[in-house]
């Protein structure tokens, strides 16, 4: 089955929103055996969304659209697309009615505006919205579906994964399409690459994809297969090959982060973390903080953003910053041992850096970072040279470090 995927909104267009929709729409399509054949972003206006859809259902079996489906007057997607399929809008009092519920419950008065969003298509199967005002629709025209749901992430996640998704796993058979991710960490893609050796053995199996993030690199196989048996067959060769040969550097799969599994390593082994941030600002303590539980482990975290603060709150020597400077090995060993000894943790983490654009000299360039780590038995800390770009620094110094963690915790050299 081919599908395509309509997002409308000018604030898509120029950059005001992220369409994170249209990933997850992807990735959703993708599982259940759904091939994403284009992707369309399109302005608020009437001739683009038949323009559109004219080019959706002359190409694809199910379209999907996002978004335009608000109260307001820039709101047109429905109008558009009932006009398009032949159809009229009706008025549903109930629907209105649980409108002004839902409105009463968080203590308003529902605005006569609102009363546009009982106006439905009469021509239209109605999808159910239980997490927003704007109900999804879904049109068919000689045999092609056309799917209308709300641009709010949240509620259009609801109706795909309550009326969609399972109607799609209700029609298709005949074809399974599997992707499963490794995710690694501790090794540059091309390195994974030439350990993995001949690809083509791997991709006997299925169509195999290199995807390198701050927090490392994730290796995805893509396979299809006639039944979930033969998938997952095909999964457990392909995956015997992935571990002889890069197993070691595998932390995780699916989507399960980085941080998640740091918790769970230092939780079984009942140790626990500090750390000690000076060019990251708290990114590192935002990341381990992200996952539940976090309390068991991670004791607390200090921003030492300037000299004095690292002298009076991690102990690093006066003479070491006069004679080293902030950002070097040394500051950054210092930092390590200073919050691990401050804290009594089985493990001290620290950067310091030149996030950019400025505070670099000849030597000391911008995305120069040093990442500290200290243990009862050592302090070592290790030297980066990242980019220009001052966040994507801030991100990068932050999962080296993690990855730093993580390869002491599993013995990686």
């Amino acid at each position: 089955m081919q599908a395509c995927i309509i997002s409308i909104g000018n604030e898509l267009l120029i950059g005001q929103t992220v369409n994170t929709n249209a990933a997850w729409m992807g990735q959703k399509l993708g599982e259940v055996g759904v091939t994403v054949q284009k992707v369309v972003t399109i302005p608020d206006q009437e001739e683009a969304i038949r323009a559109a859809l004219d080019d959706a259902l002359a190409h694809a079996d199910i379209t999907l659209m996002t978004g335009g489906l608000g109260p307001t007057h820039d709101d047109i997607t429905k109008k558009v697309v009932t006009d398009y399929f032949g159809g009229k809008l009706v008025f549903h009092p109930d629907i209105l009615e649980r409108l002004r519920r839902a409105f009463q419950k968080r203590g308003f008065e529902m605005p006569a505006v609102n009363e546009n969003q009982a106006w439905l298509p009469d021509n239209a199967e109605i999808l159910p919205n239980r997490v927003g005002s704007a109900q999804g629709m879904l049109f068919v025209k000689n045999g092609k579906k056309c799917v209308v749901m709300p641009g709010v992430p949240r509620e259009m996640k609801y109706i795909m994964e309550n009326s969609i998704l399972p109607m799609l796993k209700r029609e298709l058979t005949g074809q399974v399409i599997r992707h499963h991710t490794w995710r690694t960490a501790g090794i540059p893609e091309s390195m994974l690459f030439e350990m993995l050796g001949d690809v083509a053995k791997l991709e006997r199996f299925g169509k195999l994809a290199f995807l390198p993030k701050y927090c490392g690199v994730d290796v995805r196989i893509t396979i299809s297969a006639p039944d979930p048996d033969e998938a997952e067959k095909r999964l457990q060769q392909a995956e015997k090959i992935v571990f002889e040969k890069i197993g070691h550097y595998i932390y995780a799969t699916g989507d399960t982060p980085l941080e998640q599994v740091l918790g769970e390593l230092l939780t079984g082994r009942k140790q626990t973390l500090a750390v000690a941030e000076s060019c990251t600002g708290g990114m590192i303590c935002d990341r381990i903080t992200d996952i539940p539980g976090s309390s068991n482990y991670f004791m607390g975290g200090v921003i030492a953003y300037s000299n004095d603060e690292k002298i009076a709150r991690l102990r690093v020597s006066p003479e070491t910053l006069k004679q080293f400077g902030a950002v070097s090995e040394q500051t950054a060993r210092e930092m390590a041992a200073g919050v691990r000894e401050t804290t009594g943790t089985d493990f001290g983490l620290s950067t310091t850096g030149i996030a950019g654009p400025t505070g670099a000299t000849p030597e000391k360039p911008v995305g120069l970072v040093y990442v500290g780590l200290a243990t009862k038995e050592s302090v070592v800390a290790k030297k980066f040279v990242f980019g220009e770009d001052r966040l994507i620094n801030k991100e990068r110094a932050t999962y080296a470090a993690l990855q730093m963690l993580y390869k002491a915790l599993k013995g990686i050299q």
